[in-house]
């Protein structure tokens, strides 16, 4: 056996009304180590699991599929064959064609879980992830791999209550997919640098009334391309931040100074007293005074 080549592990599970009440509930977690040459994949999948990467196939449910080890290929409706490499997540979604392999030569090393529920489906309706983008770059993690042989465990154990565990380790995969996925991709650019030097800027001058396109000239980026790969970064456009940040600032200063709040509207260079009222109120729902006084009631 060679280093990190374990033996096929995997769980099919039932899931009960109460279970499906929770908004998540997972079908199947396993882990999947396929040597070069070997069959692909294993017979010993239940029916409804089991494809050839020739003819593809259709599941009802979402799946994630981490490779860590090896290369391979995917392609599906959405997505124009291409090659898979450690360190990739593979997105799967309910009724979308698709099929995947590991390439003869060097086999590679598969975690799935797979799941379904509303609270999954709002997800995607907002577009946090895709059919459009099923191929998300992480690399190797020791925390992805260990969240999923948690999943793994508990899924074997099966415990009370093992379905709103394994409903929780599915978010935790999710966030560190999507975290990791969006930090790897701005590690590689030179930009992402500019824009921690701007938001360094824009703390620093929190008190002050910045030309914003004047920090992108400053910085030696074009507003548009600064404002666009911003905006990616924080999800926030740069004038936004700047006004997140003076709120931020405002709540800290309500809640632990008696500085009045005139004088917070001033020191925090908005352009009048009334505009700062208007503008707290509507990004806080309540007033200063009442945000000041909520955050005072023992």
């Amino acid at each position: 056996m060679r280093y990190n080549d374990f033996g096929i592990d995997f769980k099919y599970l039932l899931v009960n009304a109460k279970d499906k009440l929770f908004g998540l509930t997972v079908n199947t977690v396993g882990f999947q180590p396929i040597a070069p040459h070997m069959l692909y994949p294993s017979t010993e999948h239940p029916k409804n699991y089991y494809f050839k990467p020739g003819k593809g196939r259709v599941l009802s449910e979402y799946q994630f599929v981490y490779i860590s080890k090896g290369k391979g290929y995917f392609s599906s409706e959405t997505t124009k064959r291409r090659s898979i490499t450690k360190g990739e997540v593979i997105l799967l979604f309910p009724g979308q064609w698709h099929t995947y392999c590991p390439l003869k030569e060097t086999g590679w090393n598969e975690y799935y879980i797979g799941f379904e529920g509303a609270i999954i489906d709002k997800i995607v309706s907002h577009g946090f992830i895709s059919p459009e983008n099923q191929v998300l770059e992480v690399g190797v993690n020791e925390d992805l791999v260990s969240l999923f042989s948690t999943a793994i465990k508990i899924a074997k154990e099966d415990k009370g209550a093992a379905q709103q565990y394994l409903a929780g380790i599915v978010f935790n995969i999710l966030g560190t997919i999507l975290s990791m996925a969006q930090n790897k991709n701005f590690e590689s650019k030179e930009s992402t640098q500019k824009i921690e030097r701007a938001k360094i800027i824009m703390i620093e001058n929190i008190n002050k009334n910045l030309d914003i396109k004047g920090i992108a000239t400053n910085l030696g980026i074009s507003y548009s391309l600064f404002r666009k790969v911003f905006k990616e970064y924080t999800g926030y456009a740069p004038s936004q931040y700047f006004q997140e940040l003076k709120l931020r600032t405002a709540k800290e200063l309500l809640a632990e100074t008696n500085h009045s709040i005139k004088e917070i509207a001033f020191e925090l260079n908005f352009s009048s007293y009334e505009y700062f009222l208007s503008f707290f109120k509507k990004r806080v729902g309540s007033t200063p005074m009442e945000y000041r006084n909520l955050g005072r009631v023992k």
